[in-house]
């Protein structure tokens, strides 16, 4: 079983056995590819299989000897105020 991750709003792309394992546990984004097996009992193990071999990125980096770089939060930008607007009020007393 391939298990890929997808660009945000991509949505589940599997067939229906995989895809009911991967909307059961949460999955959002991802990409699937069965290679092998069509059967579906073994098609199920295969994913739950993939689902219990992910890594945290961290551990891959240890395992690598890279250091994990902290990304920076992004800075609001400022925001102008809106320019003043006659009040309907004010309009309708001339």
């Amino acid at each position: 079983m391939l298990l890929r991750p997808a660009s945000p709003g991509t949505g589940i792309i599997a067939g229906k056995t995989v895809r009911a394992v991967l909307e059961s546990v949460g999955v959002k984004d991802v990409l699937t590819k069965s290679l092998g097996s069509k059967n579906a009992a073994n098609v199920v193990k295969a994913t739950l299989q993939g689902l219990l071999s992910l890594r945290r990125r961290e551990d891959i980096y240890v395992g690598r000897g890279l250091e994990i770089k902290k990304a920076k939060a992004p800075e609001t930008p400022a925001v102008a105020p809106a320019p003043d607007a006659p009040s309907p009020a004010a309009s309708t007393a001339a």
